[in-house]
């Protein structure tokens, strides 16, 4: 398939790469697939804070996919690997067609959800209500493998509504990985299906670490991944001892400059840690190639809001870039670098202070 790039390319500062460095295992630390935030803006700008973060697109349903505009969903830029492609559905040929889709478009892995609890996702029959029907997950993590090279994944919770004992995920993922899936993400929450929005679907249910830790100590072969309120690198440090690698979602886009020593810390890279500012700069240019292409400043912006938390100014920062009505008259490279060197004007990062 023709692939079609249209994505600025920055000048500065970002780097994809194709591997981790030898004996690290690539998905150590990643961020996780988040609708409307984890989009190609939002993941060159992790980029240019991480080169090794394995990073994740947001949900895309198998139905866009097959009868929708598959570019609009599946293109993005070399400099954003490694990425993977998050499917949602049920029916075991549609997500092989899907999957072959994202092999085609470049993408390093395929992962099923079945963690979102949403009620629009359970109307279409798949997320976390999948994890009732763990051999039909098998049917489609065997189809999908069938039908393409790369890993296949599933990210799923540790159980659904009130069940809560450990045979239900041990027999989740026993079945599921008898398929041949050998890479689990496990979101360490229940997923209530009734009574709670998303959000309260990420809050409510208790985290319970020790689920994911016991899946791993059963399974010794399985790559075993954690995902769920996990905010610091002491915290991160803690998880693998236990498990394989560590996913972050929320704190990775509230407070993205935690991703700057990932590289160093959990790779052992061994390269320069990225300030804020070489951040900053990267995205700058990136931004300015996009509005010359008639791209939306604010659509870059939006994800990098957090890129100054706690430093003293980082409110007007914030302000400048959020103003919709400023992005959307930025329409050259001098205007995008005005509003940039406005924004900087605000900052004071010598007193470390919240603003």
């Amino acid at each position: 398939m023709e692939q079609t790039r249209s994505t600025p390319q920055p000048e500065v500062g970002i780097e994809g790469t194709q591997g981790s460095p030898a004996g690290v295992r690539p998905r150590r630390i990643s961020v996780a697939p988040m609708m409307d935030w984890t989009d190609p803006r939002c993941r060159t700008f992790h980029r240019s804070l991480s080169r090794h973060t394995w990073l994740y697109t947001e949900m895309v349903t198998t139905g866009a996919l097959l009868h929708g505009d598959v570019p609009r969903h599946l293109d993005f830029d070399e400099i954003e690997h490694p990425v993977a492609l998050q499917l949602g559905g049920s029916e075991p040929d549609d997500l092989a067609k899907a999957a072959k889709l994202g092999e085609q478009w470049g993408y390093k892995e395929i992962n099923l959800n079945c963690g979102c609890p949403s009620e629009r996702v359970q109307r279409g029959a798949f997320g976390a209500c999948l994890m009732a029907e763990p051999q039909l997950v098998a049917d489609c993590v065997k189809a999908m493998r069938d039908a393409v090279a790369v890993p296949v994944t599933v990210k799923h919770r540790i159980g659904i509504d009130t069940i809560e004992h450990y045979d239900f995920v041990r027999d989740f993922v026993g079945i599921v990985a008898e398929a041949g899936c050998e890479t689990f993400i496990v979101h360490a929450r229940n997923a209530i299906l009734k009574g709670l929005s998303p959000k309260e679907n990420r809050e409510i249910p208790p985290l319970r670490y020790e689920v994911a830790y016991r899946l791993k100590k059963e399974f010794p072969n399985l790559e075993i991944l954690i995902n769920g309120g996990i905010t610091t690198y002491d915290e991160i440090e803690n998880h693998l001892q236990y498990v394989d690698g560590v996913m972050l979602g929320r704190q990775a886009y509230h407070d993205p400059y935690i991703l700057a020593e990932m590289d160093n810390r959990f790779y052992g890279a061994g390269t320069p840690i990225p300030t804020r500012e070489d951040a900053e700069l990267a995205m700058q240019a990136y931004i300015g190639n996009l509005v010359e292409q008639g791209g939306y400043m604010g659509s870059v912006t939006r994800h990098m809001l957090g890129l100054h938390r706690g430093v003293y100014g980082g409110r007007g920062w914030r302000r400048v870039l959020s103003d919709a009505r400023r992005m959307s008259a930025a329409r050259s490279r001098a205007e995008v670098d005005a509003l940039f060197v406005e924004a900087r004007s605000h900052l004071r990062p010598d007193l470390q202070e919240a603003a």
